[in-house]
């Protein structure tokens, strides 16, 4: 039986009847193809990453598992559709943390429409994409059972908040990432990045998976991936519990509805991004509690704020502002019952 990926943190969801992913309960994720060249573009793509004998198995275990195409009752009740069928990467964890972050300063690709090509260039300067070569497209932060009984936990930001985020904001969602604290009651706590060594560091651990891709695409000139994400995902229940048994952090590389022919040229757009934040999680490794934090209370109501405003958030966020926690809450209040949602 089809169910709606419940850890499914970017990309259009099969709900109130859109076209979106499916699974099943034998590990196989199910992508709906675009009727347009981008789904024959990803099936492409997959048939040719399957049988390219210059990418070698130590890479190619960064993407997804290609088992075919199949057509499936379609998530939007319009029948049978073909789709993707591809390893469901989150499959054999049970209550996974998970990121999606796309990678490059340049999302369109060299064919692409002028309309395609003014729509992602507005998206790139408008999000971090330009400025830090990524950004972060979506995340599920989870917890222990404990945590979700409190109600604090899994934290999934809605896309106009994650679309709001500064560098400093960006340093401060990877370092939530991996911690154990967040979210917290304290309105003063910034995260302690707990997990950093187990989840980022060590023998591995994300940032040597990640430096391992980075190896790959200085001298890969086969692809040219645009608008591709990188795909990290952890099992924080394990952590909290001390087990050293059980499957560790991954790292796979998603969305292939824009790669393109090299032509015997390095990918320098992908290359790029990829070593900033290879440089992020650097850092946090390095100075985990750098001081970069704002405090709970501001972070939370930023989140809400970017529904309504960006600008407004960042003005009432900002450090000239001491907001009492009465206000706060009012103020949160006011905006949540505004008309502008």
């Amino acid at each position: 039986m089809l169910k709606i990926p419940e850890h499914q943190v970017a990309g259009h969801k099969a709900i109130d009847g859109i076209l979106g992913p499916l699974i099943d309960d034998s590990g196989n994720f199910y992508k709906p193809l675009q009727n347009d060249d981008r789904g024959s573009k990803e099936v492409a793509f997959y048939e040719s990453l399957s049988s390219d004998t210059r990418v070698p198995d130590s890479i190619r275990r960064y993407f997804p598992v290609f088992r075919g195409t199949k057509s499936v009752n379609a998530s939007d009740g319009s029948g049978l559709h073909p789709h993707l069928v591809l390893e469901d990467v989150v499959s054999s964890y049970s209550n996974p943390c998970v990121m999606d972050v796309k990678i490059g300063s340049r999302t369109w690709y060299p064919q692409a429409s002028e309309e395609y090509i003014s729509k992602c260039l507005k998206k790139d300067r408008e999000l971090s994409s330009i400025t830090l070569g990524f950004r972060i497209s979506g995340l599920k932060l989870v917890g222990s059972a404990k945590e979700k009984e409190k109600g604090t936990l899994p934290w999934q930001p809605h896309r106009q908040f994650l679309q709001s985020l500064s560098a400093e904001d960006v340093k401060l969602v990877l370092s939530k990432f991996v911690s154990c604290n967040m979210p917290s009651e304290d309105a003063t706590a910034c995260p302690d990045c707990a997990f950093a060594d187990k989840v980022f560091g060590g023998s591995g651990g994300i940032l040597e998976q990640l430096l391992e891709l980075k190896k790959w695409f200085e001298v890969q000139t086969i692809f040219h991936f645009y608008s591709c994400s990188v795909l990290m995902v952890y099992e924080k229940e394990s952590l909290l519990n001390g087990e050293s048994s059980g499957r560790g952090p991954v790292v796979k590389l998603v969305d292939f509805a824009h790669v393109v022919d090299a032509k015997g040229s390095i990918d320098h757009n992908f290359l790029g991004g990829l070593c900033s934040l290879i440089k992020f999680i650097s850092d946090i490794l390095v100075s985990p509690d750098d001081g970069n934090c704002i405090s709970n209370d501001e972070f939370q109501f930023k989140e809400i704020a970017s529904h309504a405003s960006i600008h407004v958030a960042d003005m009432l966020c900002g450090p000239e502002f001491k907001l009492h926690p009465v206000l706060l809450d009012k103020m949160k209040e006011s905006i949540s019952s505004s008309k502008i949602f």
